[in-house]
């Protein structure tokens, strides 16, 4: 018995050392808080959702990895322990960061789970008919999916053949622009230099008039300038050119453009009324077509004077001397109110006028009635 014992406590020390050598030494029991593969895995564990995680990081769900990544960033600076920052705090980051991880997972199954509709959506077109595989040449042919490759292959082609055109198109409408910029600016160079010409001019002239002594005899020669009235509303300088200016009868181009126009429709009414006056009645056809050539010649006056119109209100000043256009219809039926009005003038001093004749020939014959009576009474 104690040789059984004896084998029997050899070899159940023999397996045990045998198991002992199996199991690996860096593997070791901790007590909570523990290692794995030299990391620390903390002790916090969420309690909230996945809807609270995406509101802890300030995002909306269907988010992208860069904007979890980004808003994770900006958070930490914030309550990270070591940013410096006033808000720091180590409780909140923690949380902070288990948001994070909650969301980078949640983004990453999404993400995982669309790509393998992706996939499912390949193998079954893959799987479809072979008619099916032709339907994405962006609607362009029919027959047969030969006929209708071929077909969109000259569909491509002249597409860009179209889009070569347009492309040329803008390169030489921009080289033309261009070279109208060029062509300005030279023409605005050469306008320059001629204004400046003509005030090397100008200032040549006047030095020589007073090296020849023209200025010598002039009435306010060494006397001060006379004293204008002070205006408030602008530099004193000013106010005394303008005046210089208003003295010597100078008028701004608005007010002599205005002066214009005024003269013009004048002239146009009392010529149309001249016109029609000649005309006189009854109107025959050939007066009519006369009086209607007048017309048209009136309307294109008219036209000529509006665009006059437009080039003074550009120019005036003030907002309420602008002027209105003219209408040629109603400049025409008032020069035919005032034939008309004209015609009764006369057609009363024409009544007038055989009333006072018609007086004057009674009184002569009362005169001579009256000296024949006293001849016979004197006989």
């Amino acid at each position: 018995m104690k040789w059984l014992c004896v084998i029997l406590t050899k070899k159940i020390g023999c397996h045990l050392w045998a198991l002992s050598t199996m199991i690996p030494k860096k593997v070791k029991t901790f007590p909570y808080p523990y290692i794995i593969e030299h990391r620390m895995l903390s002790g916090y564990k969420p309690k909230n959702n996945i809807k609270d995680s995406y509101r802890r990081l300030k995002l909306q769900e269907g988010c992208s990895l860069d904007d979890v990544r980004s808003s994770f960033r900006n958070l930490a600076k914030q309550y990270h322990p070591d940013s410096g920052s006033i808000t720091a705090d180590s409780a909140t980051f923690m949380q902070i960061e288990a948001a994070y991880r909650a969301v980078l997972s949640d983004v990453a199954k999404k993400m995982k789970s669309s790509e393998s509709e992706d996939e499912e959506e390949t193998k079954f077109k893959s799987k479809a008919p072979q008619h099916r595989q032709y339907l994405s040449l962006e609607g362009v042919g029919f027959g047969t999916p030969s006929q209708r490759e071929r077909q969109y292959m000259q569909f491509r082609v002249d597409r860009a053949a179209e889009q070569v055109m347009e492309y040329r198109k803008q390169k030489l409408e921009s080289q033309y622009a261009m070279n109208t910029m060029i062509a300005k600016d030279i023409r605005q160079s050469k306008k320059v230099k001629i204004t400046q010409a003509i005030d090397r001019l100008v200032e040549d002239l006047i030095q020589e008039s007073m090296a020849k002594g023209d200025f010598d005899n002039l009435s306010g020669k060494g006397k001060p300038l006379q004293k204008f009235s002070y205006c408030p509303h602008i530099d004193p300088m000013t106010h005394n050119l303008n005046r210089i200016l208003i003295d010597n009868g100078y008028q701004p181009e608005w007010i002599l453009m205005q002066k214009e126009i005024r003269e013009t429709i004048e002239e146009l009414r009392k010529n149309i009324v001249a016109s029609r006056n000649k005309l006189g009645e009854p109107m025959t056809p050939c007066r009519q077509k006369q009086w209607s050539q007048i017309c048209e010649q009136l309307i294109d006056d008219i036209k000529k004077l509006n665009k006059r119109i437009n080039d003074f209100n550009l120019i005036v000043p003030i907002l309420n001397r602008q002027m209105v256009h003219f209408n040629a219809n109603k400049e025409i039926a008032r020069a035919q109110k005032a034939y008309e009005i004209l015609v009764e003038k006369t057609k009363t001093t024409d009544v007038d006028t055989k009333e006072n004749e018609q007086e004057k020939v009674k009184m002569f014959r009362l005169k001579s009635g009256f000296l024949k009576w006293i001849n016979l009474m004197l006989k």
